[in-house]
């Protein structure tokens, strides 16, 4: 309910509602930290305004806007005002009744429910959510003037208020002329504690940090010109064949800081269900800033060309390497992260852009030498979706390329299936830390022997993976430290040297000597070359994962290791004469469990006691 009292002639004075003013309290001193949202929210009403005047004048030609359209900001410092003006809609004295008083029925009490529970960064968003981003201008004004005429009148009207409660309506502007032409001006004069927002450079860096991309031209007032504020063209509005590489390159620059050419550029318009336009791009090069870390996509969400926000994860964490925009018609300007996570608006969008983006990926692939460059730069962050994201994860393998034991380059999981060996059922693997020193390791030698390919997975998430990808193409995945007793099905190429020596006693007797070092001691016939090779133990995790649980502290959770002997090799023939003999073996199985973790690339449990048996057994020698 308003009231209007007494004045001079032509100005009248109303009341806001009761709560208005705690409303102004809360959007105000519960908003100071985002003060410059201001800016944003007064450029967007202008632009909306505009589009909306640009819409009536296809049944109203005579109210069509100027060609020169745009919105003007103009910061005058020893007046300390901030003039924002614009070419749009305008206003009649009912609208800026209605329209600037829409703060008494929003919502008072919700609106500051909200705000109470909204986490700092969404603060902003509820301010237009609410119907009351205009009052945003409160937070740096201690008065806001807005005179407007509403296009196809002759009337201008200026609306005033100090924020306190109450406003004024008066004919013409403060200085008794009216507005020669449609649209609307908002004069903001500015609290002593907010000079920052005189300054035309701080200006310019709002407006390009929030409507760099507005289609209508916003300009800054500086040194007596109107300098330019943003780049004035939606790129991903327009036609591809009205876009140049350079055009494209140019604003993958713009919005990711990069120096280099992008690797993919995807461009389309969605229409259907859901209407919107995207331009995204795959970066050529690894960023300066690692995107490892924070596991978010930055994809910029803008709404009617207008930037919302960039934390909508418009990709899944594992696509956060890429760069870019969405721009959808089919959400209201300001929106809060909580509506963005629950709308099926975005929900959907999220769907489209990435099938989209993994279709994209695929098609690459399909050049080896291009996608090979893309994944030495983000394969490590892809594999990630084979761990998190169920929907995906079957995408996500056929993306994946490896280095391999018997091939050069990068393969597939593809590639690898069409050359397993009669008799192979299962995609094995070797995870460390070195590609060049996984393909040396002891654990591949009856592998080798047999023609059989073994993955090498150098990745930190490589550990991980695996187990919850499980399979492809109905192959079992397998680590080869996990043991290899199927090999046997699989004939070797070359047939093993030497005579297999008994080692039941053997056994007996190193597993008295290593005690719990070990959960059990057993032949292989996967060594060839070298006397031992350490296994996972019983179902637990793979050797690599046991390495990331010790370095985390956790070894508890993993169970000793498993040492597997080779009956051929002449260490263990002469280690098990000499048991048989009856000479005490314990340091000889002391040093050869240290050897096995030594070819794995582990250290000895005990590196001191290693040291003085092997200088015990050169002191020998």
């Amino acid at each position: 309910m308003t009231e209007t009292t007494a004045q001079p002639p032509g100005i009248e004075k109303h009341g806001f509602e009761a709560e208005v003013g705690r409303l102004l309290d809360l959007v105000v001193h519960s908003l100071y930290s985002d003060r410059e949202i201001f800016l944003r929210e007064l450029v967007a009403n202008a632009a909306d305004a505009t589009d909306r005047r640009r819409f009536e004048s296809l049944t109203q030609p005579d109210i069509a806007p100027p060609e020169s359209a745009g919105v003007r900001i103009v910061p005058l410092k020893p007046e300390r005002t901030i003039t924002i003006s614009d070419d749009g809609i305008g206003m009649s004295r009912e609208d800026l009744i209605a329209h600037l008083g829409t703060i008494a029925r929003s919502g008072t009490r919700a609106f500051g429910e909200k705000l109470a529970s909204a986490k700092p960064e969404d603060r902003p968003s509820l301010i237009g959510q609410f119907g009351v981003g205009f009052y945003s201008s409160f937070m740096v004004a201690d008065r806001v003037d807005v005179t407007s005429r509403k296009a196809g009148s002759d009337e201008t009207w200026t609306w005033s208020s100090e924020g306190a409660g109450v406003y004024t309506i008066a004919p013409n502007t403060p200085q008794g002329t009216p507005r020669d032409t449609a649209g609307t001006d908002i004069v903001l004069h500015i609290k002593t504690d907010a000079d920052e927002f005189l300054e035309p450079m701080r200006l310019e860096t709002i407006v390009r940090k929030w409507a760099d991309h507005i289609t209508l031209p916003i300009t800054i007032a500086r040194d007596g010109k109107d300098e330019p504020a943003n780049e004035g063209t939606a790129l991903w509005r327009k036609s591809k064949s009205e876009i140049s590489e350079e055009d494209y390159t140019t604003f993958y620059r713009h919005i990711g800081h990069n120096f280099d050419a992008p690797w993919a550029t995807l461009h389309w318009r969605a229409e259907g269900m859901m209407e919107f336009h995207a331009l995204m791009f795959v970066p050529g090069m690894k960023p300066f800033m690692p995107v490892e870390d924070e596991r978010v996509s930055k994809i910029r969400l803008h709404v009617r060309r207008m930037f919302i926000t960039d934390a909508a994860e418009l990709l899944p964490p594992w696509l956060r390497f890429v760069q870019g925009v969405v721009d959808t018609e089919d959400l209201p300007l300001n929106v809060s992260r909580e509506i963005l996570q629950a709308t099926p608006v975005i929900a959907r969008i999220r769907k489209a852009v990435t099938n989209r983006v993994i279709t994209e990926l695929k098609n690459k692939a399909k050049d080896a030498e291009s996608y090979n460059s893309f994944w030495n730069n983000f394969g490590a962050i892809v594999k990630e979706g084979a761990w998190d994201d169920s929907e995906h994860r079957k995408d996500v393998a056929a993306l994946m390329r490896f280095r391999s034991s018997t091939e050069e380059g990068l393969v597939s999981f593809a590639d690898y299936i069409a050359r397993m060996k009669p008799g192979q059922e299962a995609i094995y693997y070797l995870a460390g830390d070195d590609a060049d020193q996984l393909a040396r390791s002891a654990q591949l030698e009856g592998f080798k022997a047999r023609g059989v390919e073994v993955l090498l997975l150098t990745d930190s998430i490589d550990a991980f993976w695996p187990e919850r990808l499980d399979s492809f193409d109905d192959k079992k995945l397998k680590s080869v430290t996990a043991g290899a007793a199927d090999l046997a099905a699989i004939a070797p190429e070359t047939e093993p040297v030497g005579e297999a020596t008994e080692t039941e006693a053997l056994i007996a007797a190193m597993k008295e000597a290593l005690g719990d070092a070990v959960s059990d001691i057993r032949t292989t016939d996967r060594l060839v070359n070298s006397a031992v090779v350490l296994a996972s133990g019983g179902d637990g995790p793979d050797l690599q994962m046991q390495r990331l649980l010790k370095r985390a502290g956790r070894m508890n959770y993993a169970p000793a290791p498993v040492l597997e002997l080779n009956p051929r090799h002449p260490l263990i023939a002469s280690l098990a004469r000499r048991q048989a003999e009856g000479a005490d073996i314990a340091a000889d199985t002391a040093l050869l469990i240290d050897l096995a973790r030594l070819q794995d690339g582990d250290m000895p449990k005990d590196a001191a006691g290693f040291a003085r048996r092997v200088e015990t057994l050169l002191a020998g020698a």
